[in-house]
């Protein structure tokens, strides 16, 4: 079967059968995230990205594949969730981005739409990590523009892109040292070889197998030998700057013969004035947003390449006296409603610890965790609700940071994240908010605060498995400080005990309890007994916290 030209209606197809690929084997893609507690992981956060972007598609097909790819790119978007959701949204962000304008697209324009994806995606992680899903992409995207040189047929296109994809996988390994003493691929680049394996076979006409029959043993891998999931690279780090500057430069000729204009480039340029960057260009006008401390020099920077033009300067610094009461959730805020000058975000699982961040300032909780990443959308609808000039988000679990920065950029108000890992650290660093400061010394203020808490974690194993020597069975009771597992044991207060001997010494202070569903009054009683008699200096307390899967979350300062 030979492909000259592909139309939206086809392309509508293909990503269909391609989340649905995706979909069915979601859940060997969590379990090359080895891990061993019970999380929701790559294959779930992925699934749920494209099955947002597959439904936005299925609700506009038509023969314009450029507006079938920008249905995909607005779900993509909403229903990212987690890093590698974040990042596949990106990959088709990008790719349609290339086909915006066009009604059907030959090979050579598929391949290079792969391509455009690739840029897109990589501009959006600050600290691209190879062997990830961005190699995988990267790889067969160049694989398709080599053999669009040799042949117009999609579906050639289409094979090429698939195969270099698989071998990209094989070589993860190679590029990540933490996958080759796992001994699996990378799970993200596994999930996009799915996606691109349905593309291939709608194009093909073929079916795909509902087994997983070609691919290792599930068993193997979850026995194998592992330390952490390869997704925890991909963190993102912030520095700080005052002002919040928008602006549109509308190209002018002129200028541009003295001054070409590159996005990348210009990106990297303004990337030295500030943080919070987000370029968007077209062949007429680039838009910018930046947080700068001197948003004078951005603006005649941008004036290299036209006049200003939509222009917003906010000072960020500016003192803020008091908070108005707490907001119901609502679709619409009525509009005879005043703002709030602040809003905080937050996420937990538990309604214990949902109403404990309520009770000191939280303004919106939001449902999720490990078993559940709540989405972009999720976090802008709860921006929106709250109804506040300015917003800080505390996502409290690094999968869901990449979301929340997102959701920022794509909010109307001015948005900042506070990159808490854990309850803990959101905990404390809502302590450290003060309602007079100006956004930025808040943010600097509640982002340090993350750095004066330990975490500690007790829940089960979901597999047997092998970490750092400790030989952990089925069920066993897990010791986690700061996302290390670091003992086991089969009974749950006697973990809980092990674990607060190594995370606690003379300079402690505080210890937050937050019981679990599953703990026991006498599993709170020996812990607080053992911490009273060993560390008679350490203040306790306890909130029921009615956390699922963790029996115990303990916050150390």
């Amino acid at each position: 079967m030979s492909m000259k030209t592909l139309d939206g209606k086809r392309f509508a197809e293909m990503v269909a059968v391609g989340a649905n690929h995706l979909s069915t084997n979601a859940k060997y893609v969590d379990a090359l995230n080895v891990f061993p507690v019970p999380d929701g992981d790559t294959g779930t956060n992925m699934n749920l990205s494209m099955t947002s972007g597959a439904k936005e598609v299925r609700n506009n097909v038509q023969d314009h594949i450029g507006r079938v790819g920008l249905a995909l790119s607005k779900g993509l978007l909403m229903g990212a969730r987690g890093n590698s959701g974040v990042i596949l949204s990106q990959l088709f962000r990008g790719f349609s981005k290339y086909v915006e304008q066009k009604s059907e697209i030959n090979a050579s324009e598929f391949a290079q739409a792969f391509e455009a994806g690739v840029q897109t995606a990589y501009k959006a992680v600050m600290k691209p990590v190879e062997g990830t899903i961005l190699t995988v992409a990267k790889d067969a995207a160049k694989r398709a523009v080599e053999a669009a040189e040799k042949s117009d047929d999609i579906v050639k296109i289409m094979e090429a892109v698939v195969k270099e994809a698989k071998a990209s996988l094989k070589r993860t390994p190679d590029l990540l040292p933490v996958l080759k003493e796992v001994g699996v691929v990378d799970s993200g680049g596994q999930g996009l070889v799915f996606v691109y394996e349905g593309f291939l076979a709608n194009l093909k006409g073929e079916q795909l197998p509902d087994n997983l029959s070609d691919l290792p043993n599930m068993d193997e891998l979850v026995s194998a030998e592992h330390h952490m999931s390869v997704q925890g690279h991909m963190n993102t780090e912030d520095i700080e700057f005052g002002y919040c500057t928008e602006f549109m430069v509308k190209f002018e000729p002129e200028k541009l013969s003295h001054n070409p204009f590159s996005e990348e480039n210009f990106r990297q340029d303004l990337s030295e004035y500030g943080d919070s960057l987000l370029v968007i260009a077209d062949e007429n006008v680039v838009k910018v947003h930046i947080h700068s401390e001197q948003p004078g020099n951005v603006l005649s920077y941008g004036q290299k390449y036209g006049s200003l033009i939509n222009m917003k300067i906010e000072n960020m610094r500016e003192q803020h006296t008091n908070i108005v009461g707490e907001q119901h959730r609502a679709e619409a805020p009525p509009k005879h409603k005043e703002k709030l000058e602040y809003g905080i975000v937050t996420v937990s699982m538990g309604s214990g610890i949902a109403e404990l961040f309520r009770s000191i300032g939280a303004h919106a909780v939001i449902e999720g965790g490990q078993t559940m990443n709540p989405s972009t959308e999720d976090i802008v609808k709860a921006i929106k609700e709250i109804h506040a000039e300015k917003i800080i988000i505390l996502p409290n679990n690094k999968n869901i940071i990449m979301a929340a920065e997102q959701a920022a950029e794509v909010s109307e108000e001015d948005v900042i994240v506070v990159p808490s890992k854990t309850v803990p650290q959101g905990l404390a660093a809502l302590l450290a908010f003060n309602p007079t400061a100006d956004l930025e010394a808040n943010k600097d203020g509640m982002s340090e605060a993350l750095a004066h808490v330990k975490t500690g974690q007790i829940t089960y194993a979901v597999r047997d498995t092998n970490i750092d020597g400790i030989e952990i069975a089925k069920d066993d009771y897990m010791g986690i400080a700061d996302g290390k597992i670091v003992l086991k044991d089969k009974d749950r207060a006697k973990a809980a005990i092990e674990l607060l001997k190594n995370m606690l010494d003379e300079d402690s202070e505080i210890l937050t309890i937050l019981k679990g569903e599953d703990a026991t009054d006498e599993d709170v009683e020996a812990v607080t007994d053992f911490v009273s008699q060993q560390f008679e200096d350490v203040e306790i307390e306890v909130h029921d916290g009615k956390q699922p899967l963790y029996a115990f979350i303990f916050s150390i300062e």
